[in-house]
């Protein structure tokens, strides 16, 4: 009873903070951003997006914690942490004045679901991986989908495809360019991976609320 009460004053500050929608996502779902103003975002989107779509930039899992509801993302500046709903949504980019979101859901049974939330919180702590290398120790927004979105088998259940790092024009964005110097690596260009564009648009998923 304590967490449907905590719950309900949660999802009613967040109706207010986004004063769009009654929406509250379901366990498990997914929360595309659109794109902010910034030289990461603008490089993100350079090399991921196509033309005239919309453009995402960052990719987090929905689930309730303590019976609160919550986020679990892989941020830039913290690394892989938990973070409340409500400022999930409200630091989000604003498009016509709504919160740039778009919740979507993978077609699979509950307890896959379930399972895809365990594992993601196991990579709790972890830093955010500015190399965009697997298996390294660190996670990016997207590869701690990829990571967490498992089958019976263990096989992920998005696609990973060699990385691309230039724009439309064939060029390295000035923000990859001296990230990777100053890291003293090679950029990953076709190295498997992923984004949260191509994972928008994979077939498993289908769209279940956007807020704007």
């Amino acid at each position: 009873m304590k967490h449907y009460i905590l719950f309900v004053l949660s999802a009613c500050y967040i109706l207010s903070a986004c004063s769009s929608s009654e929406y509250i996502p379901h366990e498990g779902d997914l929360l595309f951003q659109v794109s902010e103003t910034s030289p990461m975002s603008e490089a993100i989107t350079e090399s991921t997006a196509q033309h005239d779509s919309i453009k995402y930039d960052h990719v987090a899992i929905f689930t309730l914690h303590d019976g609160m509801p919550s986020v679990i993302e892989a941020s830039t500046t913290h690394g892989v942490r938990r973070t409340s709903w409500a400022d999930f949504v409200t630091s989000s980019p604003l498009v016509d004045g709504r919160p740039g979101v778009v919740v979507m859901r993978v077609h699979e049974n509950p307890k896959l679901i379930q399972q895809a939330v365990s594992r993601a919180e196991t990579h709790l702590g972890e830093p955010y991986d500015w190399s965009y290398l697997p298996d390294n120790g660190k996670t990016y927004c997207s590869e701690l989908i990829y990571e967490s979105y498992v089958d019976a088998e263990g096989k992920p259940l998005f696609r990973a495809k060699p990385m691309n790092f230039r724009n439309a024009k064939g060029e390295i964005p000035l923000f990859w360019a001296e990230l990777f110097q100053k890291l003293g690596e090679p950029i990953p260009e076709g190295v498997l991976g992923t984004n949260p564009n191509e994972m928008s648009k994979d077939s498993i998923l289908i769209e279940a609320y956007s807020y704007f």
